[in-house]
């Protein structure tokens, strides 16, 4: 049959197109036996290689159930001292500039910068010799008027014998009188501005007015200065003994009141920039009378001896004072001390399984903790492997030696001052649900929207 074009179509056949829908049917039949034999193969070779403990049996249990290794060590009771820590810089107790009293060329001086001087030591002179001449002319009038007064005494005398004879008026005599007291209160005059002159010829000689140690030079000899100069020749400042000036805040100043009203000596420490070298040890001398409403503090005066002048003037120090000390207290390392959302706790070792305790601290010093409640003395808790615990656990505990010192990331740093500092009402205690040292939060609680 033929078209319009003149081409012949050709009819389909229904035997070739059956034939090639069953050699797909037969590929994929093979393909689906294939991947089944390999899937129970592999699943066979992980069943043998599998091991015998790893399943859900006793022996995953087992692997579980492993000791872990903590350091422990044991809760004591003992004394504890509170100190109370503040900023403050070395004070002396009087600083003097050293000025001239009177005006002069300086001559010269009797110190070296830096030294030590006692009260009265001669520092430095001053050209005596106008003040000398001054002296020499004041001398000479005491004497011309103690002869004027001398002569005018016998006038009296005669006057007085003339009167009683009637021979001259009364009038003369009263006269005479008056000019024996005029010669007499010159005398006078004479005397005051003779000592004037010997006391500014004194100040000639200058002298240190307290026991100190002198600074730098200000003037050199051969300058002339004047009473009226700013500068002055020296300064010198008193070492021995010195005070020590700080401030803390108005909540903590009641315990210091009172323990400083009870009549016993208020220790301060003074400890250097990085509070672990101990200074000086002194007491409190005074107490502000009034609170600095700008900052809301009140200045404190401690008072140093320093024999050995460890404290420098204007010298930046760290002072503790002792307000308080806890006997028979209940004392934990700080690094056993977790906190979580429900509060400060600890882990307590008995019998190899750790327990976790809810506790109430107390003030801390030195990185020792007093612990109100939650633990009784000679239980051990966990210092160091907190973070790898949780409550029953299995440990296997070490015991910490006694003066055994913390590892790098424990909470109170070895040396002459410990780290950690105590104060009234709660001291010592990081913010709440802050991390301890070296311990881990604390026991983790539901997470958000789970």
């Amino acid at each position: 049959m033929e078209d319009g074009g003149g081409t012949a179509s050709r009819p389909s056949d229904p035997r070739g197109r059956g034939r090639r829908v069953w050699v797909i049917i037969v590929l994929l039949l093979c393909l689906g036996g294939a991947g089944a034999w390999i899937a129970h193969g592999r699943q066979s070779k992980l069943q043998q290689a599998k091991p015998a403990g790893t399943g859900s049996g006793p022996g995953a249990a087992g692997q579980q159930a492993r000791p872990v290794p903590v350091v422990v060590t044991p809760v004591r009771s003992g004394d504890l001292t509170v100190y109370l820590t503040a900023l403050g810089s070395v004070t002396p107790l009087n600083t003097v500039t050293v000025k001239s009293r009177v005006d002069g060329q300086l001559m010269r001086t009797h110190f070296t910068e830096g030294q030590l001087i006692q009260t009265g030591d001669l520092l430095a002179e001053i050209d005596p010799r106008p003040f000398q001449a001054q002296l020499v002319q004041a001398e000479g009038q005491l004497a011309r008027d103690q002869a004027n007064l001398a002569n005018a005494r016998l006038d009296l005398e005669r006057y007085r014998r003339l009167a009683e004879q009637a021979m001259i008026a009364r009038q003369q005599l009263d006269t005479q009188q008056m000019v024996v007291n005029q010669a007499e209160a010159a005398m006078k005059v004479n005397d005051g501005a003779i000592e004037s002159i010997k006391l500014q010829l004194s100040y000639c000689r200058i002298t240190s007015p307290i026991t100190g140690r002198v600074g730098l030079r200000l003037v050199d000899p051969g300058n002339v200065i004047k009473a009226s100069d700013p500068g002055g020749l020296v300064v010198i400042t008193q070492l021995e003994p010195i005070a020590l000036i700080f401030s803390v805040p108005e909540d903590s100043l009641q315990p210091i009141l009172r323990r400083f009203r009870s009549g016993t000596p208020v220790p301060v420490e003074a400890y250097d920039r990085e509070g672990r070298r101990k200074i000086a040890t002194g007491t409190l001398a005074a107490i502000d009378n009034q609170i600095d409403t700008t900052t809301g503090t009140v200045r404190l005066k401690g008072s140093f001896n320093n024999r050995d002048g460890a404290l420098y003037p204007n010298q930046f120090v760290n002072a503790r004072v002792l307000i308080d000390v806890l006997h028979d207290a209940l004392l934990a390392p700080a690094e056993a001390i977790q906190r979580g959302p429900q509060g400060p706790f600890v882990y307590v070792t008995k019998d190899k399984v750790v327990e976790l305790r809810r506790i109430q601290l107390g003030p801390s010093e030195g990185g020792i903790v007093a612990v109100k409640t939650g633990v009784a003395a000679g239980e051990t808790v966990v210092v160091d492997g907190t973070e790898r615990v949780s409550n029953g656990a299995r440990v296997e505990p070490t015991t910490r030696q006694a003066g055994a010192k913390p590892g790098p990331g424990a909470t109170g740093a070895s040396g002459d001052r410990p780290a950690g500092t105590g104060t009234p009402g709660g001291p010592g205690e990081p913010s709440p649900g802050a991390p301890a040292s070296g311990g881990k939060k604390g026991p983790a609680g539901p997470r958000p929207g789970a």
